[in-house]
Order: structure tokens, then sequence, then C-alpha cells
């Protein structure tokens, strides 16, 4: 509580350069993909007036993660979530964009595996044939790390491309494993075992390529000139996104119900949303009590169980992919990067041949701008 207490008073004092409270700053935020549950502490702080308390008008562009990239090394954006991989690739050609809190604590991607084929480690994929969405992006960084964590290499398995169709391909027993997204994609491989549609599998083993290889995933990123000229705009901006992560942390129920409003076919089910507005009162009250961290952990689960005794698995899918991503999120220090992340992803792409020269690794991100604790 008394973070959350540091936190607003922060806010409250900050004031953007020439901006007034009647007259808020116009401001273009860049986000992968399409709006999506996994981008809830962004409508979370929409939502909440975290932005406008900055003296912030955010808007959302989605786009593809190259462009926006370009948009702000350039200065025509000044803000986006993008992977801390492709930081490291834009400074080495050059590009002054500047990573400055790190969303993803824990890297997203891992490897998913029927139980009947005996893949619990990483050296058990030896020899293995295992399937990626293409030898691109996180998923080829991550299984790269991975394998090389743990002395192997591309040739020690049989890498095969099956595009983003994991579950139908592991289902049907085109592969024996596959390089997947944790939080998302295991989830609906076991529905498709519960429901007897997926061959001989009744349960998964998964690999996170995070207990190997902590490597630097997607955070929110700006630009060298915004950080000279406007260093208020950056702290304002990453204090309000910091409180829409926490609050997403402590009340998955509450951030559900607000992402909704962004996110089509969230909410089907009227006697799901009433069941998870009384989790989000509940929940509330159970945070007045400032319990830790552990405890808060320990409610997401039994709201979790508490839901799971009243939905099916197709209700509640996209729920338990918000859970499961928080869990990516959470640590000790909201948004913190350290150095040693930074040189493990460095070191994989330069494994790959992506990354052919050393670039200084503490000018790509900074913690500068993060909340007092």
């Amino acid at each position: 509580m008394l973070r959350k207490f540091a936190l607003l008073l922060l806010l409250l004092i900050i004031v953007v350069p020439g901006v007034s409270a009647q007259t808020p700053t116009d401001l273009t935020l860049f986000m992968t993909f399409v709006p999506n549950i996994q981008f809830s502490p962004v409508y979370v702080s929409i939502e909440k007036g975290y932005f406008s308390d900055a003296g912030i008008n955010l808007t959302i562009q989605h786009g593809d993660e190259p462009d926006g990239l370009n948009l702000i090394a350039a200065g025509e954006l000044q803000f986006g979530v993008i992977g801390g991989e492709q930081v490291i690739l834009a400074r080495a050609n050059d590009r002054p964009v500047v990573y400055v809190y790190e969303w993803f604590q824990k890297f997203p991607v891992g490897v998913v595996a029927p139980s009947q084929n005996n893949i619990v480690s990483a050296t058990d994929l030896r020899g293995r044939k295992v399937g990626i969405p293409g030898l691109f992006g996180a998923s080829y960084t991550g299984i790269v790390a991975l394998l090389a964590a743990n002395g192997m290499t591309e040739s020690d398995i049989h890498l095969e491309s099956i595009g983003f169709n994991a579950p139908e391909v592991i289902c049907l027993g085109g592969v024996e494993a596959s390089v997947v997204y944790i939080n998302n994609e295991p989830l609906q491989i076991q529905n498709r075992a519960d429901a007897g549609d997926c061959g001989e599998t009744k349960s998964l083993n998964v690999i996170s390529i995070s207990d190997d290889a902590d490597m630097v995933s997607n955070g929110l990123v700006t630009n060298e000139a915004t950080i000279a000229e406007n260093p208020d705009l950056v702290r304002a901006v990453v204090g309000a996104f910091d409180r829409g992560v926490l609050d997403s942390i402590d009340n998955p129920a509450a951030a559900y119900l607000l992402s909704a409003r962004y996110v089509e076919n969230l909410l089907t089910d009227e006697a799901f949303e009433a069941a998870l507005e009384t989790e989000s009162i509940n929940q509330n009250d159970f945070l007045s009590t400032s319990p830790d961290r552990e405890a808060i952990a320990a409610s997401r689960a039994e709201m979790l169980e508490r839901l799971s005794e009243q939905f099916d698995a197709t209700t509640l899918g996209q729920f338990r992919v918000l859970l499961n991503t928080i869990e990516l999120w959470d640590a000790e220090r909201l948004g913190n990067s350290d150095l040693a992340s930074w040189e493990v992803t460095a070191a994989t792409l330069t494994t790959m041949g992506f990354l052919t020269k050393q670039i200084d690794l503490e000018a790509a991100f900074t913690n500068d701008f993060l909340p007092a604790e």
C-alpha cells in the first residue's frame, strides 16, 4: 500500500513541461497485434485515469513490431511496446531507441510436449521433431537460447516450421513437441485433450525457456531524444503504465472487466460478468488488508478455483490467459531490467548470426524512470 501511495504522490506532482491540466499532451502508444487481454495494463491505466492524471491523452496504435520500432527510432512516435531483442538489433544499426520498463519479467516462450513423449527437459529434445512458427521472432530466439543454455544447437533437434498452429499440429501428432507462447497455447492444447480431441494426449509437459535462459522480452520503449528533451514525460508514461501493471496483477477480475471495453468477446456470458464483478469487489476488500506478494498470488489461484466451479473452460479461456500472463509480469520490482538478461539476449542473437558487432548494452536500457519503491 505504501508503494501505491508513493506512486500516487509522484504522478500528482509530475507536470509535463508546457502542458496544463486543461491541455493534456496527446500521445500515441504503439502495440503489436490487435486488442488482446494480454494488453490489460494499458486498458486499466486508460480506464482508471492514470494517463490522464499524468496530463496525457493516450491513444493506441496497433501494427507490426518492425514498423513500430522504425517510427519510434525516427521520432514519429515516442513510445511503444517492443521486444528487447529488437532494441538490441536496432541499436546495432545506430538507431536511438531505449528500453525504459521491462513489462514481461519472464520470457513468454517455451516448449510444450504431450506427456507420453517423455520430454521434460531441453536435453530430451535431442533428435526430436520440434515445431516452430518459423525461423523468426521470439519463438526462434527462445529455442536457440534454450538449446545454448543446455550445451546444444539447432543441429541437435529437427525444427519444423508449422506456422502458428501448434495446438492442431500437436494434437494430430505432426511433431513431438512445439515452441509456443506458454501463457496461451498449452492451455489451448490441454482444453482439446480434456475434450478428447487431441489424439492420445491426456496431459502436457511444458519447458519454460526463462528457467534456463533469462532473456529480455517485451517492454516499454522510447527514444534518446524524448529522454533528453522531455524526461518528465517519460517518467509520467512509465508511472502510469506501471500502475496499470500493478493493478492487473493485484485484481485480475477488475482488469478483465475493464479490458472488455477494448477486446471483443471477452464477456459473452452475463453470469460470468456478474461473477467477475463480485470477485473484483471482494479482491479490493482483500487488498485493503495490505497482503504481501505471495498472498496476492495465492488469491489469484483461489479466484480461479472459485470461478472454475461455476464456468466451463471456454468461458474461462481468456481469463486464464490473463492469469497465466500475470505470472510473466510479476516480480519483486516491476519494470526493472538487469544487465545479465541483456547479455544473455545479445549472446543468443550473436549465436543466431543476427548480431554481428558488440554494442553498449547499458545504453540500450535504463531503470532511471521507474517509480520509487
